[in-house]
């Protein structure tokens, strides 16, 4: 026989909410991830053609 305790379940124990780890992580906007991502393609190319390896 199973009792069950008031507490609810206990299978979520010692696990993080998601919620909760979000407050302290780092906030970048996607903007900023897609502006930065084409400017350094940019510079990519352009070394690519400095040094003669462009296609």
């Amino acid at each position: 026989m199973v009792k069950k305790s008031g507490n609810g379940l206990q299978s979520s124990a010692g696990l993080m909410r998601y919620y909760e780890a979000d407050k302290n992580a780092v906030q970048i906007q996607p903007k900023v991830v897609i502006i930065v991502g084409a400017i350094v393609g940019i510079i990519v190319v352009f070394l690519g053609a400095m040094n003669h390896t462009w296609p």
